[in-house]
């Protein structure tokens, strides 16, 4: 069965699933422009830590690439390009990764300096195209880390067969492929060691029952959805009989200490986790590792609009049961005069974190209840902490 993919690309084409369409519809859009990659990581038509980086990186490629700009100096280009990148940065501000991208990028557009226009452009071109080409492999290799840990840990393996819970969609979609905590699920199921996979709805978005729910059935590994608030009566009846060994979950930020910043909902998981005495395993690659935040308190959390909690899109059920892609609508599903809270992302304490697994390999607690990941970033961390 062929692997899901979130963006599309060649260059000067870039084409971008609308996830808000899953799972009834596959529809690519089409982005050329800073102003569309914008667009539809703020309408959240793509979404992910990692996806968000890609599309914003390679959708002003893609402009650069087939725009001539506008400059007659390389300062001046320098200069446009930087613009376009911090336009783009308030996409969505919590996912470091794009942060990350950002630097990346206008660091090596500065390395092409006094090359000329067309050198500035190509340099910014190929490494958008390397971030989008490295984030597969880094997520081949956090599947591997992952599993090897678990295995080292609980004894995963074809003869004690494991299962996990994941929240809110961190696989091929969400990704330029396989997935960081999916991927992980993916690496179990493939070397024989996953039993069963368990996923939240991930309320208010529906992340987990629209898209990982699909990603789990679309590539045959046993699964049941669930809701949000059943996490807890999960573990207490059917840890034994499931042998619910680990809770794995993605990150949109990991900060120096450990404290990670995720989907909403995954605080509450870890605490529910150290309480019934099961992993919490958190699956990132390095450039979801934010050295310039000490703790978990300077995270900026994003605020979504109030109808994301209100109300509800979908497609029709027939009364044949039978769903009618090409037929929705949206339907309330409070009383719209409500006062509403509705924070994207919450930020897990590090003293409830059991690992962090990188691309760069797993990372554990330290006996000080914080990580330390200066081994596997040296250069990172002589230039943040010294």
């Amino acid at each position: 069965m062929s692997l899901l993919q979130a963006v599309k690309y060649q260059r000067g084409k870039l084409e971008v699933l609308d996830q808000l369409l899953l799972p009834h519809e596959f529809h690519y859009d089409t982005v050329s422009t800073r102003q569309e990659a914008f667009d539809s990581i703020a309408t959240m038509r793509v979404r992910g830590a990692p996806a968000i980086a890609i599309v914003a990186s390679l959708g002003l490629a893609v402009e650069l690439h087939n725009n001539s700009i506008s400059a007659s100096s390389d300062g001046e280009v320098i200069a446009q390009i930087d613009e376009a990148l911090d336009y783009l940065k308030e996409s969505r501000p919590t996912a470091v990764d794009l942060t990350n991208a950002i630097t990346q990028l206008k660091t090596i557009i500065r390395t092409a300096d006094g090359k000329g226009k067309e050198a500035i452009v190509q340099a910014f071109i190929e490494e958008a195209e390397r971030i989008f080409e490295k984030d597969l492999q880094s997520n081949l290799s956090i599947g591997d880390f992952g599993a090897q840990w678990l295995q080292s840990q609980v004894g995963a393996s074809p003869d004690q067969k494991i299962s996990v819970l994941t929240h809110c969609n961190t696989g091929a979609l969400a990704t330029s492929g396989h997935g960081t905590a999916l991927g992980i699920i993916r690496t179990l199921q493939s070397k024989g060691y996953l039993k069963h996979a368990f996923c939240t709805e991930t309320r208010p978005y529906n992340q987990g029952s629209r898209l990982t729910a699909f990603e789990l059935v679309h590539e045959g590994i046993p699964s049941t959805l669930i809701t949000d608030s059943m996490a807890a009566a999960l573990f207490r009846t059917k840890k034994a009989e499931n042998n619910i060994a680990a809770v794995i979950v993605g990150a949109d930020r990991v900060v120096r200490n450990g404290d990670t910043a995720n989907k909403i909902g995954t605080y509450q998981l870890a605490v529910l986790a150290k309480h019934h005495g099961i992993k919490f395993i958190v699956a990132a690659p390095t450039t979801s590792i934010d050295l310039e935040t000490k703790t978990g308190d300077g995270i900026k959390i994003e605020e979504r609009k109030r109808e994301e909690l209100t109300q509800i899109s979908g497609a029709v059920v027939g009364s044949d049961g039978r769903v009618d892609g090409n037929n929705k609508v949206r339907v309330a599903t409070a009383d719209q005069r409500i006062a509403v809270w509705n924070p994207a992302f919450d930020v897990t304490p590090a003293e409830f974190i059991d690992v962090v697994v990188t691309e760069k390999g797993a990372v554990e607690k330290g006996p000080d209840g914080t990580f330390d990941f200066s081994k596997i970033l040296p250069e990172r961390w002589a230039k943040v902490v010294g």
